[in-house]
Order: C-alpha cells, then structure tokens, then sequence
C-alpha cells in the first residue's frame, strides 16, 4: 500500500453498486453510492433493515467488493490490493464494532481486548499496556477482569469498542452497535463512538436505524432500498 496522504480523505467512494445473485433472481443492494469521508468524521448511515446499510458498510472496509464502482483508502484502490494488503489494513488501521458485541466468552475483558494485538504478534508487555488504555478509554478500567458473562449489555460493547480501538485504527467501522440496549445505554454508547472520534481523531462510520445516535454524529447519510435520500 502506498503512503498514507495526511491531507487527502481516508475513504472515497465513487458510484458504488452491489448485485447479489443473477438473472431473475438479482437483487440490488446498492446503487449509485458516491461519498468521501475525512480524517476525524463521525458519519451515521441510517436506513431501515434492507436499506443497504451494513452492505455499504462491508463495501468501505473491504469485506466485500462492488458490483461496479470504486473504494478507495488513502487513493489505493481497495480492488487493486493483494489479499495480504487488505489484512494488514484490517488488522492495524480499521477496527470493528458489531451488534452482537462478538465476545469470546472464556476471556476477560482484558484478554478480549488483547486479542487483535495478539494476533498481530505484539509482545505481552505491549498488549497489557495498549488494553489498558482502551479499556479505561471507555470507562471500564476496574472492569477488566470480569468475563463476558459478568457484564452488563453496555458494558459488553464497550469491551468491543475498546477492542477497536487497541490497534488505535484510522478507521472504526460500527454496524448497529446500539441494536441490543436499552435506551439509556444506547445513549451512553453513542456518546462513547462520538468521544472516540473526538479525542483519537479516529473517523467513525456507523450504521444504524437508531435515530438518536444518528444525532450524536456529524454527518448523516441515509439509505433507502439502497440509495442515498436527500436528508429531510
């Protein structure tokens, strides 16, 4: 991959379509997709279920390839990129947030955490350290050993936003982070992705039918059967 450009967006996309299936049966998730996201942005794709929303999602980072159109991050051209590229970018400049928190149940929240350092090979010492950090990053400091089974539902996704967060990411892509709390916590979580952005000058894309976090973003974008409304 070529050298990060400080200057330029993080991500461009231009005329993003993606088709699932062929013929009679083809069904368009996207269509038409055009945006360009800079370093610091808090962007909320909002759209009900089917809109396309975490499709643009998986589009952006890399999880997927368009039908038609261009990905870029940092100008490299995601569909140009060897598939070992595509997994240093994940590993070390994006990080993910999941709706269903994605814990590995046997761990604390420090060794959940640690995980993506640990895959990546950093030693015991940088891991510990860097864990620490993200966890306090979101509040859970003197939670860091209790397992999965021994947190709250808010509690859990802060775990999965620290373990984002580790790798200290350009990045933090977010699908429906607040689709399994209750309100309050919800609130309190997308306070959490809008702290991130803020303090770490990570960019933050979220995908959510969940108005109230959409509020706490910068921007907004909003998806109807795969395409972008004007807002209002």
């Amino acid at each position: 991959m070529q050298a990060d450009n400080a200057n330029g967006p993080v991500l461009t996309a231009v005329d993003l379509s993606r088709v699932f299936g062929s013929g009679d049966t083809a069904v368009t998730a996207l269509s038409g997709i055009s945006l360009t996201v800079q370093q610091g942005d808090f962007l909320a794709v909002t759209g009900r279920s089917g809109s396309g929303k975490t499709t643009l999602l998986n589009l952006l980072s890399g999880l997927d390839s368009p039908t038609t159109g261009t990905v870029h991050f940092h100008g490299d051209d995601l569909e140009n990129l060897r598939e070992s590229d595509l997994v240093e970018m994940r590993r070390h400049k994006i990080g993910f947030v999941f709706q269903s928190f994605g814990l590995m149940p046997l761990l604390s929240a420090q060794e959940n955490v640690e995980l993506p350092l640990h895959i990546g090979g950093a030693s015991w010492r940088e891991r510990r350290q860097k864990a620490t950090e993200a966890l306090r990053a979101v509040g859970l400091g003197t939670r860091a050993r209790h397992r999965p089974f021994e947190l709250s539902g808010g509690e859990q996704q802060r775990v999965s936003i620290a373990r984002a967060l580790v790798t200290e990411p350009e990045v933090v892509f977010a699908d429906e982070p607040t689709g399994e709390l209750d309100t309050a916590t919800a609130r309190s979580i997308a306070e959490t992705l809008g702290e991130v952005a803020a303090s770490r000058r990570a960019t933050v894309i979220v995908a959510t039918h969940d108005l109230d976090l959409a509020a706490t973003a910068q921007r907004r974008l909003d998806l109807v059967d795969g395409m972008i409304v004007p807002q209002g």
